[in-house]
């Protein structure tokens, strides 16, 4: 089998899965499991055998496939494979995220009426973004790209009895949606100006400066990426979207959706780099990423908005790294991204089940957390430190790639990089470094170190889940020592960490997790002196099932965090009066409502208003007055035949005075 019949394969397998577990999932419901699980693994090693075979490399050592999809008149669509360095590595990061999540959720929805149809979409999920990873024409990655976010909207609304859950569904597809709609446009701009979709066309026109409107099409691009990947000002629905099942938000944050929109600017960054001003309105659009939403993770009590707020900022570092013409280390970061982000979530799943709620206020007064699930706390002891760039962990050689990258512009080293940008990610990845080490801090100790009565005990985690945390233990710890290997398989920029930026960056990592641990040190005595009590699950129930229920009762029982003063949270003390802001999105959701929600709800009461008086009064009096003019006819029609006579001679009458009168000339 030749390689691009192998590489065909991947996004195919997970897709037929798809099909038949929604075509089999009533009628035969043990085939379910098998079919979510097998179709996704296959894939996974398929997309090992690609990357195997294609061995590494952009430019001439790329494999490209290519068949006329259809001819359209003009710029014509192909089914087009590109196979290169970055497509063929990340697509075996989706498929081990992937599979791990199926894996995972065989245990965690065991008891979910709805798995078949989670399970489906799930591979829909996966076979979407490995043809956003594989495909070589820019209209085949647009499909993949939609089949995304309609799969989101499913997935994320699943617990749809909750109103956060279908709030939350509706407003990330709502809000990916209007970042897609100029992102089509640049499209459409992007192969007017090159004449065609194929990527490799692309790239060849904006290489040889033949793009007509660069600044333009990068600036319609971005907004589409700004919606996909969760980045300023079109992040608001990734913390919302938390209100899934938590396998979803590991996918999501890990390996697709999010990932999809960093991973197109790399595949097409010649396009960016050909507009200065791009470049500039991405560095600053991730300086504000990754810096805002460091510091809202230091407020969230949700334990997985923490997480999601996270996940906002590490892609901002991502898009930082593009910034500054640095792929190599953007997909680098995304790599071990991936692996570690994917760990903390679903090891937050078995924190949910375990505590019975999702709230770190009310993990801060349980106790024996540690202990009852040494699995969990272990593995995510080791994500939580590759999420803080602390050495050896793999986080911290990512990140040093991208801030090295910064560090390299910002001196002038990078032709056709604006220095500016260099300097606005260097500085902003620095202070998201601080702030970064200090929310792991704060997660790990209100969620491991609290004090006051054990949860209801439920007996040990499945053992699927807990495989599972291992499985991406192995990446998450030693996955940094890839960056002496990696340039071979991109472009050959040094991804190895430089001596500035290591101290600088470890530093600052340094500094904010021991000033969280003072803070915490200062106001772990407080909890017992304000009781919260923790959400009542049902410990005997599925994962799922405690987990619906903590989404379902948080905010009855806590009320808006961002009110409720928590005298115990490290995070309160450490913001001061910026606390409140912070916790809130630092009320973008308010700003929007404002601007947007309330316009349109506006306009849309007074068209409703203008349809009913307006339009319906003119369509009303149409149909009234051939009633009226009926009406008096039917008065005419009295059934009596010598009133009819007299009014024909009366009529005969008048027609002939009138023509006498005619005919006189009178």
């Amino acid at each position: 089998m030749t390689t691009t019949t192998t590489a065909v394969l991947v996004p195919l397998l997970p897709f037929l899965g798809a099909v038949a577990g929604l075509l089999l999932g009533r009628r035969a419901p043990g085939f379910v499991r098998p079919l979510a699980v097998l179709p996704t693994v296959a894939a996974a090693v398929l997309a090992v055998v690609v990357a195997w075979r294609q061995g590494g490399g952009t430019g001439e050592k790329a494999i490209d496939a290519a068949v006329e999809l259809t001819p359209t008149g003009s710029v014509p669509i192909d089914l087009a494979l590109h196979l290169d360095g970055f497509a063929v590595l990340v697509a075996v990061l989706v498929g081990v995220v992937a599979s791990c999540v199926q894996l995972y959720s065989t245990a965690y929805l065991r008891d979910d009426p709805r798995y078949p149809s989670y399970a489906a979409l799930v591979s829909l999920f996966t076979a979407a973004m490995m043809l956003v990873v594989y495909s070589g024409d820019l209209m085949v990655l647009l499909v993949g790209w939609e089949i995304m976010g309609i799969c989101s909207y499913f997935l994320v609304g699943h617990y749809w009895e909750t109103e956060a859950a279908r709030t939350a569904s509706l407003k990330a597809f709502l809000v990916t949606k209007l970042g897609d709609v100029p992102f089509l446009i640049g499209i459409l701009a992007l192969a007017a100006d090159a004449g065609t979709f194929r990527i490799n066309g692309i790239l060849t026109a904006a290489v040889s400066g033949d793009l007509a409107h660069p600044t333009l099409i990068a600036l319609l691009l971005l907004a589409g990426v700004a919606g996909k990947s969760a980045q300023f000002p079109l992040h608001t629905w990734l913390p919302d979207a938390m209100a899934g099942p938590t396998p979803v938000s590991a996918l999501i944050h890990a390996a697709t959706m999010v990932a999809a929109g960093v991973y197109f600017i790399a595949r097409l960054l010649p396009v960016f780099a050909a507009s200065a001003a791009a470049l500039v309105v991405l560095a600053v659009m991730a300086a504000v990423t990754m810096t805002g939403s460091a510091l809202a993770a230091l407020a969230q009590d949700d334990i997985k908005r923490v997480l999601a707020y996270s996940t906002v900022g590490q892609l901002g570092y991502m898009t930082g790294a593009l910034a500054v013409g640095d792929r190599d280390a953007a997909v680098f970061h995304l790599i071990t991204h991936g692996a570690f982000k994917a760990l903390l979530f679903l090891g937050a799943g078995v924190i949910i089940h375990a505590a019975g709620t999702n709230s770190l206020a009310a993990m801060a007064r349980t106790g024996g957390l540690a202990k009852r699930i040494p699995d969990a706390c272990w593995t995510m002891t080791v994500a939580l430190l590759a999420l803080a760039a602390i050495p050896p962990f793999s986080g911290f050689f990512s990140k040093e790639a991208v801030l090295g990258a910064a560090e390299h512009a910002a001196d002038g080293g990078t032709p056709g990089i604006p220095g500016a940008a260099g300097w606005t990610v260097l500085a902003a990845g620095l202070l998201t470094a601080l702030l970064t080490a200090a929310y792991a801090t704060r997660l790990w100790l209100l969620a491991f170190r609290g004090k006051g009565p054990e949860a209801p005990a439920h007996g040990r985690e499945p053992a699927a889940m807990n495989a599972v945390l291992w499985v991406l233990f192995i990446p998450a710890l030693g996955l940094g020592l890839a960056a002496w290997k990696l340039p071979d398989w991109f472009d050959g920029h040094s991804l190895t960490p430089t001596l500035t930026t290591s101290v600088l960056g470890t530093g600052a990592a340094l500094v904010g997790g021991l000033l969280t641990y003072g803070a915490w040190r200062r106001t772990a005595a407080l909890a017992a002196r304000t009781p919260m009590g923790a959400v009542a699950a049902d410990p005997g129930a599925s994962p799922a099932v405690s987990e619906e229920e903590a989404i379902a009762t948080h905010e009855a029982v806590y009320g808006d965090i961002a009110s409720a003063k928590d005298p115990a949270d490290p995070g309160r003390l450490l913001l001061g009066p910026l606390h409140r802001h912070a916790a809130a999105g630092f009320h973008l959701d308010a700003v929007y409502d404002a601007l947007f929600v309330r316009p349109v709800r506006g306009a849309a009461r007074l068209a409703h208003f203008l349809d009913r008086e307006v339009v319906e009064t003119y369509v009303r009096g149409a149909s009234t007055a051939p009633g009226l003019l009926g009406a008096a006819v039917r008065k005419a029609q009295t059934g009596n035949v010598q009133t009819y006579l007299s009014a024909l001679l009366a009529g005969s009458v008048v027609l002939a005075v009138a023509a006498v009168l005619v005919a006189t000339g009178a």
